[in-house]
């Protein structure tokens, strides 16, 4: 069995890339209200701050912070995937695998952790998390994508309205200074 091995620093933050079973589906914003009640149940048991989020049709990054002390987000993940999909019908594939532990066939079993080291860093994956619809050819504008929490950074003050209309510059890697 194989050893996943996270990086844990109490009260951290850290960037997150989570993804449904089958990513040719528009799953996550076609239940986009059922997606932000699971993540509302779950921080009302298990508060952490969320720091960005964007939610595409197959996949989602976001930034996270803890609080003091505290390491465990693979249970508020564990517990967000398990109250989303039972808002969902069972309607889905499943592999003699899943059918055999009970699983459902929503969420892939693992998700993509990245503990933040710096401003730096932060800055560079809160910019990430905000380009990625456009990025995806989803939006002309970062500004059009609704499922993000880039509208209220440009409510705080944070970026401008018009943040990234230089994206190729941005699409290339580059953060937008």
């Amino acid at each position: 069995m194989p050893d996943y091995r996270r990086n844990r620093v109490p009260g951290g933050t850290y960037f997150f890339t989570v993804n449904p079973l089958e990513r040719r589906e528009r799953l996550l914003v076609e239940h986009i209200d059922a997606l932000r009640d699971a993540v509302r149940q779950v921080r009302a048991q298990r508060p952490f701050h969320i720091d960005a989020w964007a939610v595409l049709p197959d996949h989602m990054h976001c930034v996270w912070t803890l609080s003091h002390g505290d390491v465990d987000y693979s249970s508020r993940w564990k517990a967000i995937k398990i109250a989303f999909a039972k808002t969902l019908p069972r309607t889905e594939r499943l592999s003699a695998v899943r059918e055999r532990k009970g699983e459902r066939g929503i969420w892939q079993r693992r998700f993509w952790e990245h503990t933040i080291r710096d401003d730096q860093d932060y800055a560079a994956h809160v910019d990430y998390v905000h380009i990625n619809p456009f990025k995806h050819g989803l939006v002309e504008r970062v500004a059009d994508w609704p499922y993000s929490s880039f509208h209220r950074f440009v409510t705080d003050g944070i970026y401008p309205q018009d943040w990234a209309m230089d994206g190729a510059k941005l699409k290339a890697g580059e953060r937008d200074e």
